[in-house]
């Protein structure tokens, strides 16, 4: 079991949130509490965008699901935009069989992110 590491990126274009290690009921409030403060802070930020990098995450089980579909709820509410970043089957896996991919902004990469992010602006 990998502890969980929390860290939060203010950038010019939105606030990064990175996530590492295990994601589980065990470790999942450190998560929450950190989105919670991070998509407060990206409801004030200019980009209104949050954007989650779950790629170093090594097990994504159901409460690391919710914490992120909370806060993708949370952020439609606010008109703030959260966005996924995953590539790595632990986490797709776990969105897909759930059928949330349907529901999340899910993208391989950060640059990917902020990429759909330009092209939603010129629409």
């Amino acid at each position: 079991m990998e502890l969980l590491a929390v860290d939060r990126e203010d950038r010019e274009d939105c606030i990064v949130v990175r996530v590492k290690g295990d994601i589980d009921s065990g470790t999942v409030g450190e998560l929450v509490s950190a989105l919670t403060t991070a998509l407060d802070e990206a409801s004030t930020h200019p980009a209104r965008m949050l954007v989650v990098d779950l790629q170093a995450v090594t097990f994504f089980g159901s409460a690391g699901l919710n914490a992120v579909l909370d806060c993708h709820h949370a952020g439609a509410a606010a008109g703030t935009s959260v966005r996924l970043v995953a590539d790595n089957a632990q986490v797709i896996r776990t969105i897909e069989v759930t059928n949330l991919d349907r529901v999340l902004d899910v993208y391989p990469t950060l640059t990917e992110a902020l990429r759909s992010s330009d092209s939603d602006q010129q629409r």
